[in-house]
This record gives C-alpha cells, sequence and structure tokens, in this order.
C-alpha cells in the first residue's frame, strides 16, 4: 500500500508546503555556501527544483548536477561529479554542502569520502546506501535494467559508494518510504552522523515541509561546531531523531 499510495502521497506534501509557508519562513537562514542537490534514479534537476529554490531563498548559492536523467553510475557521472563539486568550490572558494535524494545521496557519501576537503556537510534523503541483498529497494528492477551502462572499474568492482564520509553528515528518512526500505537509509550515530526519521514518501522528500526543515536546520549549522538535530518544541512528534546504540 505504500508503494501504491506514492504519487498521491507525494502530491498532499507539495499542497502542505501553502499550509506551512508561515512555519517554513522562520527556517534558519543561511550564510550563503553552495549546496550541490543531486537528484535520485531516473530523476533529473527538475526533480529538486521546489528545494533548489527553498534554499535559494534562504540565502544559499544552489546548483542542479547538470547531467540531465539519473541512469545510475555511469563513467560519465563517476567522471564529472567531482568536477562539477570542484568547480562549485573553487568558484565560491569554500567546501559545498552536497543533498542526495535516494540514489542521489550514495553519490554524494561518494562525494564526501573522496574529496573531503571541498564538502562541507552531506544530507541523504532517503538514500538506501546500507543495501546488502536485493530485493529492499522497489527501484533494484530500473537499476539491474541500467547496469550495462554503469561504470565497472578494472577491479571488477563497482566504484566503493556506501562508506561513512570523514565530514558531518545527516540521513534522513521515512518509515512510510513505498519504494526504498527504511533500514538501509539509517546513518550510525556518530558525534558527527546522526539519521532522523520525517513522514514523507519517497517522492515527497524534496518538497515535504519536514524534510525543508530538517535541511535548513542542519546547512545552517557551523561545521566547525556541529550539533545534532533538536526539532522545534511545538514541532517535536513530527521529527524522531535516532540515538547511538
Amino acid at each position: 500500500m505504500l508503494l501504491l499510495t506514492e504519487p498521491w502521497r507525494s502530491v498532499l506534501e507539495l499542497g502542505a508546503l501553502t499550509v506551512s509557508a508561515p512555519q517554513l519562513a522562520r527556517a534558519p537562514r543561511g550564510d550563503g555556501h553552495p549546496v550541490l542537490v543531486v537528484p535520485g534514479l531516473l530523476a533529473s534537476d527538475a526533480s529538486t527544483l521546489v528545494l533548489r529554490r527553498f534554499l535559494t531563498r534562504l540565502g544559499y548559492r544552489t546548483a542542479g548536477w547538470g547531467m540531465g536523467l539519473n541512469v545510475g553510475p555511469t563513467s560519465d557521472v563517476v567522471r564529472r561529479l567531482p568536477d562539477r563539486l570542484r568547480e562549485l568550490s573553487d568558484r565560491y572558494d569554500q567546501p559545498v554542502s552536497v543533498i542526495g535524494w535516494s540514489l542521489g545521496g550514495i553519490y554524494a557519501r561518494a562525494l564526501a569520502s573522496r574529496l573531503p576537503e571541498q564538502v562541507r556537510q552531506v544530507v541523504t534523503l532517503g538514500s538506501p546506501y546500507a543495501t546488502e541483498v536485493p530485493g529492499q529497494t522497489h527501484a533494484d528492477a530500473a537499476y539491474r535494467m541500467l547496469s550495462r551502462r554503469h561504470y565497472v572499474p578494472a577491479t571488477g568492482r563497482g566504484p566503493g559508494v556506501t562508506a561513512a564520509p570523514d565530514v558531518p553528515t545527516t540521513s534522513i528518512y521515512s518509515r512510510l518510504d513505498g519504494i526504498v526500505s527504511w533500514r538501509v537509509c539509517r546513518e550510525d550515530v556518530t558525534d558527527r552522523r546522526e539519521s532522523i526519521a520525517i513522514p514523507a514518501s519517497h517522492l515527497g522528500f524534496g518538497h515535504n515541509p519536514t524534510a525543508l526543515w530538517v535541511i535548513a536546520d542542519r546547512l545552517a549549522q557551523d561545521p566547525l561546531h556541529w550539533r545534532p538535530f533538536t526539532a522545534p518544541r511545538r514541532l517535536r512528534a513530527l521529527f524522531v531523531t535516532d540515538r547511538p546504540a
């Protein structure tokens, strides 16, 4: 039922933006640092337009990934996405926050692991980076269908994308996700890693009001004095923050 209702719930979440506008207007303002937003599988920059406009209004220098439809880790993506990150970091002369939706979050973690000096922090939205066996996402079939186009190095192994990056990392996930199992979207909680559950559909992460609030709060953090997320007092029932094991 979660899968079947994904499109309708996503539309409702988009409509909820109007109702939540007064609260979102109180979201923490940005400091102007650059933010790179990476879309999920079979999605493009159009899917992250609402999120990027929201962050731009908060004062961030936002950018899409600029590579059209995300069909997986092709050789073009493996080559050009780090260049995109370096371009933004060099242009603004500071590290970049990277937000990745679903498969885009796996890319974001890979970028932070490969180029930690150029990444300020990582925020993932329903990203199945802890997947170990098939069947933990409903996107498996599409991913396998596209796998012939994916990059495979000389070792025969795919790119290492699941290692926890050495930068502040926030995993936003939902137990109502109808496409990806929430169990493979959670970060091991440490002093610089956190996992936050919100009521969202998978297709709605980019415009869900609770997701937008968490993202705004996290981006406003000073990376040198990073602290775990604390929900607004009146809205605490909407957020569940994982605790250390």
